[in-house]
């Protein structure tokens, strides 16, 4: 049986996220998964399920992995990077707040079908140097939602790295999903949206 790839996603990883979302910033970083089937990719739909109340996109920066690594020293991590792309963290928002205020897992809220489109491209690490310094942002019909600069991760990547390969072995083609930045807010069937980052370009998908 074949191994497939693992997205692991940060929750609350930029300040401003996590206040608009009532939280207080995280002292260690707040892990969650959504499985690789749940992505789409660059001009397919976006399904909003039959079953939501409201479903908000998130923007973010995505780290793919590059070759097998655990137990990752920090001043290694950034070694085991192949390259970046652009994820969209769609949430059922109303159900995520309801679990979390019953203590449950935000699971369900994040892994309905296509609530992760990933894209357009890798770009290889040798064409971005400073994935810290990154303009980032969404935008819905043309109107700018989200925006801010990578530079304001609370826990930058080669952490993550050192820290998600404690826990588990990373191998090629894993993902990373490092977060999102404020101005999350929802959108309705029909709805375009537009995911852009500085050097990788614009992930671009309707919801149907």
């Amino acid at each position: 049986m074949g191994r497939e790839s693992k997205i692991i996603c940060l929750g609350k990883n930029y300040s401003a996220h996590a206040k608009e979302t009532g939280s207080s910033i995280p002292e260690a970083p707040i892990l969650f998964g959504k499985f690789a089937d749940c992505t789409v990719a660059n001009g397919n739909p976006i399904i909003y399920p039959a079953s939501a109340k409201r479903i908000d996109p998130e923007v973010e920066l995505a780290v793919v992995i590059g070759k097998t690594g655990k137990n990752i020293p920090i001043k290694n991590a950034m070694e085991y990077v192949f390259g970046y792309t652009i994820a969209n963290d769609i949430t059922e928002r109303e159900m995520e707040y309801s679990d979390m205020k019953k203590g449950q897992p935000w699971f369900r809220s994040k892994n309905f079908d296509t609530a992760m489109p990933i894209g357009p491209y890798i770009v290889t690490k040798d064409e971005i140097r400073n994935p810290h310094k990154l303009s980032i942002g969404l935008s819905v019909n043309g109107k700018v939602r989200q925006k801010g600069n990578t530079e304001d991760m609370i826990f930058k990547i080669n952490y993550l790295i050192y820290y998600i390969s404690q826990y588990l072995t990373l191998y090629p083609g894993d993902i990373i999903s490092t977060g999102t930045v404020s101005g999350i807010a929802p959108v309705k069937k029909g709805d375009v949206i537009e995911c852009y980052i500085e050097k990788i370009g614009t992930l671009k998908n309707r919801i149907k």
